[in-house]
C-alpha cells in the first residue's frame, strides 16, 4: 500500500491511497481519501484509524487490508512510522561483559537509539559469571533463593524490561537485545510486535534445524515445548528495547535450587526430572552454541543489510557508571522486595 500525500501547514491537504488490495465498492476509496484530508500531519495511528472507519460507507468491504493498515501507510509516508528497510542496522557482539554491564547497556543503547545518537542495533550478549537476571517487576525474595544463590556464586541483577527470571551460567543460553525506534512498531499491538520483531529469529532457528513459532504473548516454542521468552521496554525518548533469552543447555537441578519457581520453568520445557538438563536448542539443533550465535548474526545481517559495529569507549564507560550507580545497588535490585 502507498499513501501519496500533500501536506500544507502541518495538515494533510490531499490524500491518494493506492496499492494491490481489493475494495468494494470502488467509491469507498474516495471515502478513505476524504477521511484523511484535513487531518493533522502528526495525528496518531489510533486517530487516523478511527477517522477512516467512521468515514467508509456502510457495507464497504476491504480485502487484504483494513483501516489500521491505511493509517500505518499514512504515518510511514509522513515519516512517523518506519520499516526495517528504513534503517541502517548495526550488530554488536558477542562480547563478554559483567552481567550488570549487560543490563546497563540495554538501557544506555536504547536511550541512544531513541535520541538518534545510534543506529538501530541488534546485540548478542556474552557473560562469564553465573547470574540471575530478574524482570523489572519481579519480587527478589519470591524469585531467588538467596542462600542457594550465594552457595553457587550467583550474582543477581534486575533488568529494565518485564517478564521472568533468567538463569544464566556461561554458555547455557542464547540472549540478544534489539534497540529500535518505536516507529518500527507504530500502530502494532504488543502481541503483534513480538513475532514481528523476531521473524528473523524463526528463520535463523530453521537454518539450524529448529522449527519454532511464537506462543502469545511472548514465548518462543517448538512442538517439544517452550525454548525461550521475550520482554520489552519502551522508553519516553522514543527508543524501545526488545530482549530475548533462549535455553541452550541449563543445569536444571541447580536452577530449581537457585530459582524458587524453577520447577515450574522445568515443566514448561517438557522436563519431568530436575536432575535432567533444559537443553532444547542443543538437543534439537545438534549445533554448538557458537554456531547458533553465528547463524543469528549472519541471518540478521543478510536480511536487514546490517553492519558489524563495536561499542565505543564513551558508551561502555556510561554503561559501567550506570551499572555502578543503579544496577549494582540494593535500591534498584531489591526495589520489589
Amino acid at each position: 500500500m502507498v499513501a501519496d500525500l500533500d501536506v500544507e501547514n502541518d495538515r494533510i491537504a490531499s490524500a491518494a491511497i493506492n496499492g494491490d488490495f481489493f475494495l468494494e465498492p470502488d467509491e469507498a476509496l474516495d471515502d478513505i481519501n476524504t477521511a484523511l484530508t484535513g487531518f493533522s500531519a502528526t495525528a496518531s495511528h489510533q486517530e487516523l484509524t478511527r477517522a477512516i472507519e467512521a468515514q467508509v460507507r456502510p457495507g464497504a468491504v476491504m480485502f487484504g487490508f483494513d483501516a489500521a493498515a491505511v493509517a500505518t501507510a499514512v504515518r510511514r509516508a509522513l515519516g512517523l512510522a518506519s520499516t526495517w528497510d528504513d534503517h541502517a542496522w548495526e550488530v554488536l557482539g558477542p562480547t563478554p561483559y559483567p552481567i550488570e554491564v549487560n543490563v546497563a547497556l540495554d538501557e544506555v543503547l536504547t536511550r541512544q537509539v531513541g535520541a538518534g545518537l545510534r543506529a538501530p542495533t541488534m546485540r548478542l550478549w556474552e557473560w562469564n559469571e553465573p547470574s540471575v537476571v530478574i524482570g523489572s517487576f519481579q519480587s527478589y525474595s519470591n524469585e531467588v533463593d538467596e542462600q542457594a544463590a550465594q552457595k553457587y556464586g550467583f550474582h543477581v541483577v534486575r533488568r529494565i524490561s518485564g517478564g521472568g527470571a533468567m538463569f544464566m551460567e556461561a554458555g547455557n543460553c542464547v540472549t540478544y537485545s534489539l534497540y529500535l525506534p518505536q516507529s518500527l512498531v507504530d500502530g502494532m499491538s504488543f502481541a503483534d510486535s513480538y513475532p514481528f520483531l523476531d521473524s528473523w529469529v524463526m528463520q535463523s532457528l530453521a537454518e539450524v534445524g529448529v522449527e519454532a513459532h511464537y506462543v502469545p504473548l511472548n514465548d518462543i516454542a517448538t512442538d517439544a515445548g517452550k525454548i525461550g521468552g521475550a520482554a520489552q521496554k519502551r522508553l519516553a525518548g522514543g527508543g524501545m528495547l526488545h530482549h530475548v533469552t533462549m535455553s541452550y543447555d541449563i543445569d536444571a537441578d541447580k536452577m530449581t535450587q537457585v530459582l524458587r519457581i524453577g520447577r515450574e520453568k522445568i515443566s514448561d520445557k517438557g522436563i519431568t526430572s530436575a536432575k535432567k538438563r533444559v537443553d532444547p536448542l542443543k538437543r534439537q539443533a545438534g549445533r554448538s552454541r557458537e554456531e547458533i550465535l553465528s547463524t543469528l548474526k549472519s541471518v540478521f545481517m543478510d536480511r536487514y543489510g546490517a553492519k558489524e559495529a563495536v561499542i565505543d569507549d564513551a558508551t561502555l564507560a556510561e554503561a559501567e557508571e550506570l551499572a555502578r550507580t543503579k544496577f549494582l545497588t540494593d535500591e534498584w535490585t531489591r526495589r520489589v522486595p
